[in-house]
């Protein structure tokens, strides 16, 4: 049996982020699922080195790298779209279950099983999910600062209310994240090299 699976999701490239903004830099789903991949991954090791967390940190990587591949089918709805009202937060999220649930059907059958864990919202692990929805938004919030820094006032909102949320998590690992690499993000190549 041929898959389409691998191909299909490699599509996440062409989806732009961030649409109803003007971009200083644009961002795809790809670039942002890796970013959010290597934040979870940080996340996780904090979590467990610092403030007794038993996670399994490997698995919250791959549930991150998948975390948005539904968007190949849904594409990349803006936030304040997604959340305006109940009903289309409800619907919207309705259409997201069922793309993982398509996306999944497109692998071999007897894979099926070991991709519904980091695929499958409802089926990752509460504890992977709240690791992943804090780099999620640790990443949204890293991209309004650099919109911000390159001058763009238009990710200002977003940037407040991100960082709003992000004051609002109660979980030490990601205030630790905050406090030890954030500032770092605004640094240019130079002043990395210099430091």
């Amino acid at each position: 049996m041929q898959s389409h699976f691998y191909a299909y999701i490699s599509k996440i490239r062409w989806l732009q982020r961030w649409g109803l903004k003007r971009n200083t830099v644009q961002e795809n789903v790809m670039e942002h699922s890796w970013e959010v991949a290597t934040i979870s991954h940080a996340l996780g090791l904090i979590k467990n080195r610092y403030f007794g967390g038993q996670l399994d940190v490997n698995a919250i990587v791959v549930a991150a790298m998948y975390h948005d591949c539904s968007e190949v089918i849904t594409g990349d709805m803006p936030s304040p779209i997604k959340y305006h009202s109940s009903e289309i937060t409800r619907a919207y999220k309705s259409i997201e279950r069922q793309a993982e649930r398509e996306l999944l059907c497109l692998l071999p059958e007897d894979l099926q099983d070991d991709y519904a864990p980091v695929i499958i919202d409802s089926e990752i692990p509460e504890d992977h999910r709240v690791i992943i929805k804090s780099a999620d938004t640790i990443s949204a919030y890293i991209k309004c600062r650099m919109e911000m820094a390159a001058g763009n006032h238009e990710f200002a909102k977003a940037a407040e209310t991100i960082k709003a949320k992000l004051d609002a998590i109660e979980h030490p690992e990601v205030q630790y994240f905050l406090a030890t690499f954030s500032h770092s993000y605004a640094l240019t190549l130079d002043e990395l090299l210099t430091k």
